[in-house]
């Protein structure tokens, strides 16, 4: 039931965007087409599953001095391999994500269970972890670009939708309306949770994946 746990932990009650608010860069900009989230999902998930196994499986011979500078190092490691394969295999999505497919790199999505999880577990719950976090992060921007897309542009995955595609309202492929409708799904999932998915008891620096590079979270 643990393994179970870990890995649906990340479609609703910890969910990295909705819940955790990681990631809120990506998860915006590209949020105004049901083929980029989907394409970027699969990009940040791969990242995570390939660093969770890595960082897993070195926790105990990584020196903690310069643990943050490796786990970046292994991320970028899977970043630039996404970015190749999407550069060679789909290039409109590659042109579409722009930016924000390299800057997983820094996606605090990935540093984060990279520090909070990966560093303190086994292969399997890391994996778990990936996935789970990874479909979550997926899920969060395919219904954030679903409402974007059909209300914005009147269609939904490129095929037009009747009626709507001539009486769409553009503002929600702006950000306005994409943080309109974060603002929105983050109201829902507290609602359905009854307030549970975001309650903490502490908002100290212990929770924080800075903390290690914090002084407040006691580095020298």
């Amino acid at each position: 039931m643990k393994r179970i746990s870990i890995l649906i932990n990340g479609l609703v009650k910890e969910n990295p965007v909705l819940v955790l608010l990681l990631g809120t860069c990506p998860a915006l900009a590209v949020s105004t087409q049901a083929s980029n989230a989907i394409g970027m999902g699969a990009a940040a998930t791969f990242v995570l599953l390939g660093s969770n196994v890595c960082i897993s499986l070195l926790r105990k011979i990584i020196p903690d001095k310069v643990r943050i500078p490796c786990y970046i190092i292994f991320i970028a490691g899977f970043v630039t391999l996404v970015q190749m394969f999407v550069e060679a295999f789909a290039y409109p999505l590659y042109q579409a994500l722009g930016i924000f497919l390299p800057l997983i790199v820094v996606n605090c999505i990935v540093l984060a269970r990279a520090e909070m999880f990966a560093n303190k577990n086994t292969i399997l719950n890391s994996i778990l972890d990936a996935i789970g976090m990874g479909a979550g992060f997926t899920l969060a921007l395919l219904v954030m670009s679903t409402i974007r897309e059909i209300l914005g542009n009147g269609t939904w995955y490129g095929i037009e939708i009747p009626v709507l595609v001539n009486n769409n309202i553009p503002i929600f492929t702006m950000a306005p309306g994409g943080f309109a409708v974060f603002g929105i799904l983050i109201a829902l999932v507290n609602k359905v949770s009854k307030g549970k998915a975001i309650k903490r008891k502490d908002f100290g620096c212990e929770g924080c994946v800075s903390a290690c590079i914090c002084k407040k979270g006691g580095a020298e």
